[in-house]
Parts: structure tokens; sequence; C-alpha cells
């Protein structure tokens, strides 16, 4: 991943202080970018370091170059920076675009910003995390984040009925922002594990004996690390264990083989990144749900394109305020009556 160039004196103070910007977004200070005429297209991530996140950018760039518009990266510090957030979209209002793709670090807190947008006329879409409420934005191309979750807590269920195991359940989320991600993917994993969350939409509010606990990430390695020496301490007995997302499930492989358990834990994931992939096949991850990212980017700067270019906003009538960019089990331990690719398979598709 290359480092952004550095930022010219006009924009530095505004730009360095709050956000961490490609070299397209502040890149030019004429306010029409380096493609002089072209239709600005923004993209706002929660981090740039998530490989999730590199691989979305990806994606969002070919798909500018095809459509003839110009990208305007921007991205928070870490998970959670809604400050980031909103600061992107001002200066995206402020050059002009014509309309941005945003993974909300806060689903709730970042609505006003994103109305300030439609008000100005800018086409706004969500990717992979929708907005709370969703229809906030204009439409959400996005992971079903209940069924990626459901799909991964279906194979645990399998597995464990098979192996004739009783489960210690723990749960590795991403904050305590009650995240529309965090909540239905985690949500997920328990429905279809056979756990009752049917009137449950909070994080850590069930009642069965075998979930041990939950703890948070901020969908970092280090942060999976983290939480799982904690819920180990909590209870050493836990063999299934349940991330946010794969760099969060590295971080817990790392504290469960430190107390000598790898061989006792099972952990089921969602992404699909290629490093993730590669864990599936060391039998790090048991399972893991791969979500596509790239379609979604390429996806989304399309309709703003062709927004852009004098077409229409999604609309909810005609069905196409969500679009579910799909999600494809990943594993090398296939249980009988639960659909699944096998790591091979997923190298070659990781994240596509």
């Amino acid at each position: 991943m290359r480092h952004p160039h550095p930022l010219r004196s006009t924009l530095a103070v505004g730009c360095a202080a709050a956000l961490v910007l490609s070299s397209a977004a502040c890149g030019d200070d004429s306010g029409g970018g380096s493609g002089g005429d072209k239709p600005i297209v923004g993209l706002i991530t929660k981090t740039d370091t998530n490989p999730f996140f590199v691989k979305m950018k990806e994606g969002a760039q070919k798909a500018a170059d095809e459509q003839g518009v110009e990208l305007q990266s921007f991205a928070g510090k870490q998970d959670g920076d809604n400050e980031a957030q909103v600061t992107a979209i001002e200066n995206l209002i402020s050059r002009g675009a014509k309309g941005f793709l945003i993974t909300p670090s806060d689903s709730k807190a970042i609505v006003p910003s994103i109305e300030q947008a439609k008000q100005q006329g800018l086409l706004v879409i969500a990717l992979d995390t929708p907005t709370d409420p969703a229809n906030a934005v204009d439409a959400t191309f996005a992971t079903d984040n209940r069924q990626a979750g459901k799909l991964i807590g279906q194979w645990a269920k399998a597995k464990f009925e098979k192996d004739g195991k009783q489960a210690k359940i723990a749960l590795l989320d991403l904050n305590a922002n009650g995240v529309s991600v965090d909540v239905q993917r985690d949500q997920g994993f328990l429905e279809g594990f056979g756990i009752d969350v049917a009137d449950n939409n909070k994080i850590g509010d069930e009642k069965d004996p075998r979930i041990v606990g939950h703890d948070v990430t901020d969908g970092a390695e280090d942060g999976g690390r983290t939480a799982m020496e904690n819920l180990l301490q909590k209870d050493p007995s836990i063999n299934l264990v349940y991330t946010i997302n794969e760099p969060a499930a590295a971080g817990a492989y790392q504290a469960i083989k430190a107390a000598g358990k790898e061989k006792d834990v099972t952990i089921v994931s969602v992404d699909g990144g290629c490093p993730g992939v590669d864990n599936v096949k060391a039998g790090v991850i048991g399972a893991t749900s791969m979500q596509f990212p790239l379609k979604m980017a390429q996806d989304g700067v399309a309709a703003v394109a062709a927004f852009a270019k004098g077409g229409e906003k999604p609309s909810a009538t005609a069905g196409k305020d969500f679009v579910d960019t799909g999600a494809t089990l990943i594993t090398d331990q296939p249980q009988d009556g639960v659909d699944a690719k096998d790591s091979a398979w997923g190298k070659q598709n990781c994240w596509g």
C-alpha cells in the first residue's frame, strides 16, 4: 500500500488534523482534483490499514477509472473515528462531489452529516455497514451480515454436534457502540448455532449458559488478543470463539496458543480476506464467511457515476435501496448440510 503524497500547505491543517487521506483527497487544492472536469466521487472508510478497506479502495479506484470519475478517498485513524468521517463529508460537500460511499464508523452518529450531504444534492451509499436508520442513505451495498454470521454459526453447530461436544462460547465483538454490522454478525452467529435471539437486537443480553461472555476488539489483532486473554481468565474451558473479523481472530489465536489451548478451541469469523483464508488453510480459523468488498465498491462507484451523468438515484420502490453482495462460507472441514467452499477456492476468490 503506497504512502500519500505530501499535502499542500493550504489544506494541510484542515485535512491532516482530522483525517488519514489518500493522495486523491488532498493532492489538489483547486477543488476539481487532478481529473479537471471529472465528477468527484468520495470513498470514506473506517480506516485505511484494515486489509478489507484496502481492497475496497482498490475496487473503487478501478471502477472510477472505468467510469471516468475522480475518486477522493478518506479514512478514520481507527475504527470508531466518527469525527474524521464527519470532516470527510464536509470536505466532499465543499469540493462539489456528486456523491460518496461510506462505511460508517458509528451508524447513528454519522446520520446528521449524511442528511446534510443529501440536502446539498449528493448521492450517499453505505458500503458494508448500514446506517441507523438504514434509510438515512440512498442505498446500501453490503453483505447480509446477519446471514454471514448465521453461516459460521450453522457450521459450528454441525461440527460440535458431530464431535459430541458441549460448546463454551466466547464472542469477540467490535466495540461498545452497537454498530449495526457488529450486532448483525454476532446475533446471526448465535442464531445459526441455535441460540434464541429472535427478540434480542443487543449484544450481550443473552441468558444462554453456553455463552461465557463478550469482549471488544476494535476489529484489530491486538484487540483480539487482549479480549481473548480476558475471556480465558474468566473461563479457561472456552472451546468456541466467534470473532467480528479475521484480524481479531488472528489475535484471539495468539492468546489461545499462548495458553496452550490451540488444539481445544475452534475459531469462526467473518471477512474472507486472503490472510484469513490462509489461516483457514493453516487451521487457525475453522470457518469464515467471505465477503466481497471489491464488488461493493465497484458497484457503488458505478451508481454514483451514473447519477453524476444524469441518472436517477437508487429507488427503494424499485428494490434497489439494499444490494446484497453475497457471502460464501470457507472451510477445509466441511459439515453435512452446510454449503461451503474450501480454502483453495477461497484463495482464488478472496474479496473479489
